[in-house]
């Protein structure tokens, strides 16, 4: 083979050399050392001195359907170099290999690893989560497991930046990118309530606005940028906040007068003192405004809150701790379910008012998880007993959060599926809290330090608060939290908190998960309890009723009001539509009487003779007409007599449906009528006519039977139609459970559809960069084919064409079209008549074959026949490669003319270039230089760029345009290899065929050697 073709040869082998190097590097990249192994000095350091040692920041980055889009957009700006690590959780589709790693090593130069289970986290690396796998991080190393909840309920980027939270603490920072739903908000709460630093794609510049606006409109992001801009706020951020953490508080101890006029600021704008919780959180919490705002010196600090409002009410959410979620610490409340429950309800009667309070419940979960563990206790106990729950916080917009009772999906991660759909009601945002849990609990905004306690409490749940508060006012809240429960009563605190040295006001019930149960205060009144707290004196509970002071003075209206009831209202009850009773005033036993049979509350039922027809006409007129009716001198047995009374019927609708006031007043006959005494023709005729009257009234009266016997029948029907539109209600009702259901089954298959439409949205994004790298790969692989005029053909099993290269066509007639067609039916120019008969063989032997074929132009071609494999190293086909050396054949046979000669001098062969294509022995003994070394150089490169050897080219240049011989040429010139020297040039042009290229020989001879 002439040097050429191995030069193209060998150019060929290092491109697929350097292509599969590439292509494989993440693949072949070692995995981190075992702690105890043999390291290189990178991996040593990078584990030992970094990762081990506390000092630099682990960046969390979720992302979910257009993550691949804004990975792109951060990883091409953020240097190598920043000393954080990056752990990427995309929502990845589980059935399917994920190519995220090799998409994102091409844009960063920084190492990409795929994460692996217990792998330890290294600054300036970027770790991806595998498909299927959840993933945590625990001592600064990453953590896999399989996951547990179904495909459309799964939650990774809230599984990762919560464990990331708790495990870094305020060195984890968390990155919100482009994706639907609401993944990643609990997250960042969790990342923000620990110290950390919250950033949000912009929503307008996200490709999928769900999980950036989530994230925006809680509140919790720091910094809301496009993904482009985040690497450079991100490097501020490392630059301000973890440069040097060495120093604990160094602002602050060196000028604490600042602070304490930070907390008078405060105080004066919020009306909440921090002067008394910790220090060193309230420390980190400034500091880390001051960073976000690139502040350096306290003072100047403190002039910013002066002159921005907006900045006081941002530092105040700062410093409060948010940081909550359902069913914090299972196992705790599974013992109260078990073991607490069971010992504070014991003795408890029926109706009675169970109450519970909890501070600090921030925006509710802790709340509403004490409610349901109840209502599961109570039904389980078959208990009747009423529930209070309060919920109280110093920050209104947590309790307006609370109140709606409506949470993000990813609350799954703490909540049963079958507690989610006993007590929640699935919505388009999320999940709300259910009415019957909704009822038990009230919510108000309070200070615990200033404001009045609820008291005569059964459960006071005050978890992890205590921890961010110095002792001085933990040892003022602990007696008042005994002050405030029932003897009995049970204190649930935190896992890292305690009753200090009260153990005369507190007894231990569970000393992991902290319950205490309060004893009764013996040596001390509740006003000694309470002492130094604002609201101690003159207190009482305003939503308990407790046993009131005697007055100072009398509220005169209350007092009218009482005595004009009393003594001018008459006798009157309060009913329904219905008849029952509903409220009683006055003696009204005159008009009312317990009716035979099972007691009834029924007007109707218990009227005395004469008044109950009337009741029910006057009740049906004032509830059709919705106005006052009165009946006058209503004759009503009493006592053995007949009492006139004047019934009055008013409706009061307008302050409830269906409420009607039936008041009785006495009548007394005129003494006048009943002392007359009448003449006896008149007595007879009153006489007649009072039989007629009396005749008349009974007809009347047994006509009014018959018309109630019919009414009450007609009762009967319609409590008959009424049963029956129960039971039609009941069937209703068993559908709409049934449809509810459904509607939840399709809820659950829409958050699967979504969660599918989003991994395959990756996917899609994965596949395109992929189908990009490989249209760049084609069109690379294209022009160096092209570029080093190789005939190449490349054909399948059954020999048909598969593809062809430009220079191919010089040597079998091929044309776009024949893409297909068996190469037996292409006509070719080569005289070589077995190219199918080796083609057949080499793919039946795997073998290479080689022979050397000429053309019909006279064309010499080395032709090599090798299996064509796959990465997979499996055989395709076979590729066909013609290589042109008919010029290296004539430069051989003119140097073996000039061999022939043996004369023993030192020649050179140039292309029309000017560029060696061959050098004898004699030349690389003379000038010290291997032949493979010169060749394809030009004179200058070879010899030294001068003014001779510029001269030597263009003299050359004239032998090819004119074809005139050089005799003689000296050239005096320091040579590279052989120092100083004066030649002699003798050269010609070499053409010893027809067509031929131009070549130029060159005979080389030293001054004083005798040497032609």
């Amino acid at each position: 083979m002439s040097c050429i073709s191995i030069y193209l040869c060998e150019l060929w082998q290092d491109f697929m050399t350097r292509k599969r190097t590439k292509t494989d590097k993440p693949k072949n990249k070692p995995a981190a050392a075992l702690p105890g192994s043999i390291e290189g000095p990178d991996q040593g350091q990078g584990r030992d001195k970094k990762v081990n040692q506390p000092g630099f920041p682990i960046v969390g980055m979720g992302a979910s359907a257009g993550g691949l889009e804004a990975f792109d957009k951060f990883f091409t700006h953020m240097p190598p170099d920043s000393g954080a690590a990056f752990v990427l959780v995309p929502h990845l589709d589980p059935s399917h290999a994920s190519m995220m790693t090799e998409l994102i090593q091409r844009l960063t130069q920084m190492p990409v690893r795929e994460a692996g289970d217990q792998m330890p986290v290294e600054p300036d690396h970027v770790y991806v989560i595998p498909p299927n796998k959840d993933m945590s991080i625990f001592r600064g190393s990453l953590q896999l497991s399989d996951p547990t909840e179904p495909r459309g309920s799964r939650m990774p980027i809230d599984l990762f930046l919560r464990s990331l939270a708790e495990d870094q603490g305020e060195k984890a920072i968390g990155i919100i990118l482009s994706g639907t739903g609401s993944d990643g908000t609990p997250g960042l709460r969790a990342i923000r309530g620990a110290g950390g630093i919250a950033i949000v794609q912009d929503p307008e510049n996200a490709k999928y606005d769900g999980m950036p606006r989530s994230a925006v409109n809680s509140g919790l992001a720091d910094y809301v940028l496009p993904a482009e801009k985040m690497p450079e706020q991100l490097l501020t951020c490392l630059k301000n906040f973890y440069a040097d953490r060495a120093r604990p508080a160094p602002l602050f101890v060196q000028k604490p007068n600042t602070l304490q006029k930070i907390f008078m600021l405060l105080r004066s704008r919020t009306g909440h003192d921090f002067s008394l919780y910790k220090k060193n959180t309230i420390h980190r919490r400034i500091e880390r405004r001051m960073g976000l705002h690139n502040i350096e010196d306290p003072s100047g600090y403190l002039r910013y809150l002066e002159e921005h409002d907006e900045e006081v009410g941002l530092l105040f959410k700062e410093l409060l701790i948010n940081v909550t979620n359902f069913f914090r610490e299972p196992e705790a409340f599974e013992v109260m379910k078990q073991e607490i429950l069971p010992r504070l309800f014991k003795d408890k009667p029926d109706n009675y008012v169970f109450r519970v309070w909890v501070p600090g419940c921030a925006t509710g979960e802790e709340v509403y998880s004490i409610a349901m563990v109840l209502r599961e206790y109570l039904s389980e106990a078959n208990r009747n007993v009423t529930i209070q729950i309060f919920g109280t916080d110093i920050d209104e917009d947590s309790i307006d959060d609370a109140r709606s009772g409506l949470y993000a999906g990813n609350i799954t991660m703490d909540v049963s599926p079958e507690w989610l759909r006993r007590f929640f009601i699935k919505e388009e945002a999320g999940y709300r809290i259910k009415k019957e849990i909704r009822e038990l609990v009230v919510f108000a905004a309070q200070d615990i330090i200033k404001d009045p306690p609820f008291t005569r409490l059964d459960l006071l749940s005050c978890r992890n608060l205590l921890i961010y508060l110095e002792p001085e006012l933990q040892n003022r809240l602990i007696p008042l939290f005994n002050y405030s429960l029932k003897p009995g009563g049970c204190l649930f605190l935190g896992s890292s908190e305690t009753i200090g040295s009260f153990s005369d006001l507190f007894a231990s019930l569970h000393k992991k998960w902290k319950f205490y149960e309060s004893k009764p205060s013996l040596s001390k009144g509740q006003e000694d309890l309470t002492a130094g707290l604002p609201w101690a004196h003159g207190y009482r509970d305003p939503l308990t009723p407790g046993v009131p002071k005697k007055p100072t003075q009398v509220d005169m209206a209350d007092f009218a009001q009482k005595i004009l009831m009393a003594d001018f209202a008459p006798p009157s009850v309060i009913v329904n539509e219905k008849g029952d009773i509903l409220y009683i005033h006055g003696q009204t036993g005159k008009y009312l009487e317990p009716s035979q049979g099972q007691p009834s509350m029924n007007l109707l039922a218990m009227a005395r003779e004469g008044l109950k027809f009337e009741v029910q006409t006057a009740i049906r007129s004032a509830v059709a007409q919705k106005k006052d009716v009165i009946r006058r001198d209503v004759r009503v047995k009493s006592n053995g007599g007949f009492q006139g009374v004047n019934l009055i019927v008013k409706p009061y609708f307008h302050i409830q449906q269906g409420i009607l006031l039936v008041a009785f007043q006495d009548v007394e006959s005129p003494a006048a009528q009943r002392q007359t005494k009448a003449k006896p023709a008149t007595a007879q005729k009153q006489g007649s006519r009072v039989g007629e009257l009396e005749r008349d009234l009974l007809y009347t009266k047994e006509t009014l039977q018959a018309t109630i016997e019919e009414q009450q029948a007609s009762n009967e029907e319609l409590k008959s139609t009424n049963e029956e539109l129960q039971s039609t209600n009941e069937e209703l009702q068993s559908t709409n459970e049934e449809l509810q259901s459904t509607n939840e089954e399709l809820e659950t298959s829409k958050e699967e559809l979504q969660s599918v439409n989003e991994e395959l949205v990756t996917v899609n994004s994965e596949l395109q960069a992929k189908i990009g790298q490989l249209s760049q790969t084609e069109n690379d692989m294209k022009n160096l084919l092209d570029s080093t005029n190789i005939g190449t053909i490349f054909l399948d099993d059954d020999l048909r064409i598969k593809r062809f290269t430009q220079s191919a066509t010089k040597v079998v007639n091929l044309i776009s079209s024949d893409v297909g067609r068996p190469l037996s039916d292409i006509v070719s120019k080569l005289s070589y008549k077995n190219l199918i008969t080796d083609a057949q063989q080499v793919l039946e032997t795997l073998s290479y074959k080689e022979a050397k074929v000429e053309s019909s132009d006279k064309k010499n071609y080395l032709m090599r026949i090798m299996p064509y494999r796959t990465f997979e190293n499996i055989i395709d086909g076979v590729v066909i490669t013609f290589t042109d050396f008919t010029d290296a054949q004539r430069v051989s046979e003119a140097l073996m003319d000039l061999e022939a000669v043996r004369a023993p001098v030192s020649m050179l062969i140039l292309n029309k270039d000017l560029r060696v294509v061959e050098a004898n022995r004699f030349y690389c003994g003379y000038f010290g230089t291997k032949k493979e070394d010169i060749l394809g150089k030009s004179i200058t490169l070879l010899w030294g760029d001068s003014d001779e050897t510029r001269a030597l080219t263009g003299v050359l240049q004239g032998l090819l345009d004119r074809d005139t011989p050089v005799k003689d040429y000296g050239i005096d010139h320091t040579f590279p290899e052989i120092g100083r020297k004066k030649i002699f040039i003798n050269a010609m042009k070499m053409i010893r065929r027809k067509k031929a290229k131009q070549l130029v020989l060159l005979v080389i001879e030293e001054e004083g050697r005798g040497e032609a």
